[in-house]
């Protein structure tokens, strides 16, 4: 991939575990969705061309006051199909982007790599950028707190 952005994350457990936390209808909720909102798997499909849709939910004063300024619905179905399934190693699947006020629907490719290591795991996520800075800037954001969310459930168990 080119132009493109790279989070990691360290957690002290196995790679199974994150491979669960992360393909399943059980594991992906507790952590999934950024601070202020919360996500229900509707239909999983972990395979190459099978399928994730999940409803997306502003629960938070900030997020919801956030969806109604920008026009956008408090609820919305996302749809994530599977370009690569390596089992406890990657995993990467297109974001079907169809939420953004006046831009064209796109897909937009993430890519999870697994590795253990000494003490634990690490997580490396690459993203692509989005259709401009500012909506690039939010999905680094949303990403990198929803990899500090993995962590914590990582942390509580």
């Amino acid at each position: 991939m080119t132009d493109t952005l790279t989070l990691e994350r360290t957690y002290p457990t196995s790679a199974e575990r994150i491979w669960t936390l992360w393909t399943t209808a059980e594991g992906i909720p507790a952590w999934w969705a950024p601070d202020g909102f919360e996500v229900h798997v509707d239909e999983i499909d972990v395979r190459i061309g099978g399928g994730l849709v999940y409803t997306m939910t502003a629960t938070g004063p900030e997020q919801i006051a956030f969806m109604n300024s920008a026009g956008m619905p408090l609820s919305t179905q996302s749809r994530k199909t599977f370009t690569e399934v390596e089992p406890i190693r990657r995993l990467a699947y297109t974001s079907h982007i169809d939420f953004v006020p006046g831009h064209e629907a796109y897909d937009h490719l993430t890519v999870v790599d697994i590795a253990p290591i000494t003490g634990g795991v690490q997580v490396t996520m690459t993203i692509e950028p989005m259709h401009d800075e500012e909506w690039t800037q939010r999905i680094v954001a949303g990403r990198a707190n929803e990899l500090d969310n993995l962590g914590k459930v990582v942390a509580a168990e």
